[in-house]
This record gives structure tokens, sequence and C-alpha cells, in this order.
């Protein structure tokens, strides 16, 4: 899959890479790729409730070694 962009957000607390992939998918054309790079415990509740709320969809989760990868559809 062809990844539109990358955002890092290791190191982060809520809400600040909620925040910061908003922000990264306003500037976004829709059917980009947004791939997300997360650590904290709590992303993964966030950025499925994210998806729902924007209507931007997410298309996968992954977990490894705690940090997690989120890639998002742009709308």
């Amino acid at each position: 899959m062809l990844i539109d962009r990358d955002l890092d957000v290791k190191g982060l607390s809520c809400p600040l890479p909620i925040l910061r992939a908003k922000k990264a998918l306003a500037e976004m054309t829709s059917g980009q790729i947004l791939r997300v790079v997360a650590t904290d415990a709590h992303a993964v509740q966030d950025f499925q409730a994210f998806a729902r709320q924007t209507g931007n969809a997410l298309l996968s989760t992954v977990e490894v070694d705690a940090t997690f990868e989120f890639l998002f559809k742009r709308k």
C-alpha cells in the first residue's frame, strides 16, 4: 500500500496524537493514506473513536513492542 504521509507521535500523550493526526489529514486530499506511529497506550481506543467521529477510514491497527501503527484513508 502506498503511504502518502507519515506522522510520528511516539512519546506523546492524548490529546496530542489525535490533534496532530487531525491536522495532517486536513492537509491531505481525499483518498490519500496517512500512517501514524504512536506509543500512547490509549491510542487504539482514541484513534478508533477519532475515525468514527471524522469519517476518515481506519484501515489497520498493528502493535509491535508497545508501538502502534495506524493507517488512515482520508475521506
